[in-house]
Formats: C-alpha cells, sequence, structure tokens
C-alpha cells in the first residue's frame, strides 16, 4: 500500500493579506484527500511565528468573524536548514517532527509569495508548491514584473513608479500630463487590492502616495485601464497549460479587497468569458509567455484588461493566487476540466516534479591536482 504524502501546509503570515491566507488554507484543507495526506497544519502569526496549528481546524469556520483567526493553542516550531531529514523541529517540546514529503505554502503577500519562505525552504531541501525564490520575487514587485513584460513585447498599461525617498518629487500635474486622470496608486509590492487608490484629482494624489507607503517602501501609479477585468489560470513547469479565461465584473468602484474575498456579491464570476475565439487563444497566449518570461512554475494567475476598442493589456500575475470559495484560479480549472482535488494534487507533483529535476544539479566543481599543470 502506498503510504501518505506528508503534506505541511503554511498559512498566515506578517503580510496584511494574513487573514486572506487563512481562508485559502482553510479551502484547501477541506479539499484534500485525508486517505492520500498525511496533513501537517503550520500556522505563522504577525510577528513571523511558526506554530503547530492542530487545533487550527477551527479556522475553517469563522463563526460571526468575517476572517477565520490562528488557533491559541498551539506549540512553537522551527525550520533547519541544511539537513537533509527532519528538519522541522518542535521548540516548545525540543523534539523532530519527521521527515516532509512537501510543503504547501498558502502565504499570499510579502515574507510569503515574495520569495522570502521559498528561499527557506530550498535551504531546508524540502519541495514546495508554487514558484520557486525568483519567480516569486519578480511576481511580487509588480514595477520589475512590468519591466520585463514590456521587455517581452506583452501588452502592460503605462506605469511610473517612485521609492520613498522621490516622494517629494511625485508632481500629480507631470503625472496627469503622463498618464492621463484617473490613475491607480498602490503598493510595488503587495496583492489583493491591499493600499491601492484610485485617484481622479490632483489633490488626492499625496494621500493615495502615503497609503501604499504604509504598505511598501516603492510606489506604482498606473494609467487607468477603462474596459473588462479577464483572468486566466495558469498550471505546469516546464510545459505549463492555460486555463479558460474568465471575467470578472465588480458590483463596486473596483475589485476591493473585500470583494474579493468576503463579500460573495462583490462581483460577477463569467466563466468562460464571454470573447472571441481569437481573443481567448491570445490572451492564453499572453499567460503562457509571462509565465515563462517571469521565471514562474507550479502555478499563476495572470490577470488582463481588455479596453473598449479591443486591446489586450497585462495588469499582473499572482504566483499564489486566492484559494478562498470565490477566488477566481480554482474556479477557471474547475470549468476547464480540473476538479479542485485534482488540482491540488497536481500541484503537489509538480513541487516533487521540480524538486527531482532540481536534484541532479551538481553542487560542487571537481578541482584538478594536477601538479604539472603550471611547469
Amino acid at each position: 500500500m502506498r503510504k501518505k504524502i506528508r503534506l505541511a501546509l503554511i498559512f498566515g503570515g506578517r503580510s496584511a493579506e494574513h487573514e486572506v491566507s487563512l481562508l485559502s488554507a482553510g479551502n484547501i484543507f477541506k479539499a484534500l484527500s485525508k486517505e492520500k495526506y498525511e496533513l501537517m497544519l503550520i500556522g505563522v502569526d504577525r510577528d513571523g511565528h511558526w506554530f503547530l496549528n492542530d487545533e487550527s481546524k477551527s479556522l475553517l469556520e469563522s463563526g460571526a468573524q468575517k476572517f477565520p483567526r490562528l488557533s491559541e493553542k498551539r506549540e512553537e516550531v522551527a525550520l533547519i536548514p541544511g539537513k537533509e531529514s527532519m528538519q522541522l523541529v518542535n521548540v516548545t517540546k525540543n523534539q523532530t517532527l519527521g521527515d516532509i514529503d512537501v510543503v504547501f505554502p498558502v502565504l499570499h503577500g510579502s515574507y510569503g509569495e515574495d520569495g522570502s519562505v521559498q528561499g527557506l525552504l530550498r535551504l531546508a531541501n524540502i519541495p514546495f508548491v508554487g514558484a520557486g525564490v525568483l519567480g516569486s520575487a519578480i511576481g511580487m514587485d509588480k514595477d520589475v514584473t512590468k519591466r520585463l513584460l514590456r521587455d517581452a513585447d506583452i501588452p502592460i498599461s503605462n506605469f511610473l513608479s517612485f521609492t520613498r525617498d522621490q516622494k517629494e518629487k511625485i508632481d500629480p500635474e507631470s503625472i496627469k500630463k503622463e498618464l492621463g486622470m484617473p490613475v491607480f496608486v498602490k503598493p510595488a509590492s503587495l496583492g489583493s487590492s491591499v493600499g491601492i487608490s484610485k485617484v481622479s484629482e490632483a489633490k488626492d494624489m499625496a494621500p493615495a502616495v502615503n497609503l501604499a507607503l504604509q504598505y511598501d517602501n516603492k510606489v506604482l501609479i498606473e494609467q487607468y485601464m477603462k474596459g473588462r477585468e479577464i483572468e486566466c489560470a495558469v498550471l505546469g513547469n516546464e510545459s505549463p497549460i492555460a486555463s479558460v479565461a474568465g471575467e470578472i465584473v465588480p458590483q463596486h468602484e473596483f475589485y476591493s479587497y473585500e470583494a474579493k474575498y468576503i463579500d460573495e456579491k462583490g462581483a460577477i464570476l463569467e466563466i468562460p468569458a464571454k470573447l472571441t475565439e481569437s481573443q481567448s487563444r491570445l490572451i492564453q497566449e499572453y499567460s503562457l509567455r509571462a509565465f515563462k518570461t517571469l521565471c514562474c512554475e507550479g502555478m499563476a494567475r495572470v490577470d488582463f484588461f481588455l479596453t473598449e476598442d479591443g486591446q489586450i493589456v497585462l495588469n499582473e500575475i499572482n504566483t499564489i493566487p486566492g484559494f478562498t470559495k470565490i477566488s477566481m484560479y480554482t474556479k477557471l480549472w474547475e470549468q476547464s476540466g480540473i476538479q479542485y482535488a485534482e488540482l491540488i494534487d497536481r500541484l503537489v507533483q509538480l513541487a516533487i516534479d521540480r524538486f527531482e529535476r532540481d536534484k541532479q544539479l551538481k553542487t560542487e566543481v571537481s578541482i584538478s591536482h594536477d601538479d604539472t599543470a603550471d611547469s
């Protein structure tokens, strides 16, 4: 009988998207086959401490709260890099927790989706779901993302970026001249619509910049794209596949944090989107090209605008897309013939396949000790 795959689900984290991570983890937990997987639940609190959360089944039910919370009853754990096995240690009880076959990091935003945890897991020699260090870091920084997509001739909206020390150089009139109004002002390295403002008048620019700088040290100011919001899901490593495209029809001013994750009536999801065959093909093509250009692996959701004059413009890529019950990524795959449980299985296998592939790479250099080499 084949042994169960020992899977560690890591959720929570230090970012502003902490609660979204708990919602995603709850849905993944419910979808995972308990006959196929032996689960270990690791919650990361807002201070970055890792805890065993065997009691955290409570995160599956939010009760009166809009979002679930981490369990208060927990034991602290730590990951020890450099070991071949038994890398996870229960610090509270001073004991190892056995081998982990694969980690599923459900950590949206900073310190989880940006390559931080991916680097730690790579050092610890543990397979993990999703993009590697480079792809995660690139996908998180929307400024770098846009520069690479532009170089790859993938259509993007016009944008400007400013670091914190350039704040005083942000001139609303110059921005209006270059990008028009309104514009979107956002943290360069965050997601889930956190810290984003739609600015229609020059007087609102400074407050929007200040809000964005609460979450990041770099601000992105983007041209407003009037049009439909289209999304496509990607799955795979070297030979990724793209899902059907879906459309988000927001019921608010824009697709806000609450509309994405709490308000089931915050947006209408049309899957598949009402597109021409050529539009659908082009969106899938751009999605796969972007996935490879940005060095992604495992999974990603690629977001587009379809303007009124028919232009397809890539907005951003998410390397750990939401897995809540109203999230687009899983719904796109369901409509493409891959149900939730099978999707999780594929993501886990992709993680293991990449790990086995990378194990074949040499980490040592053979040095010749021929004393006659310099004679």
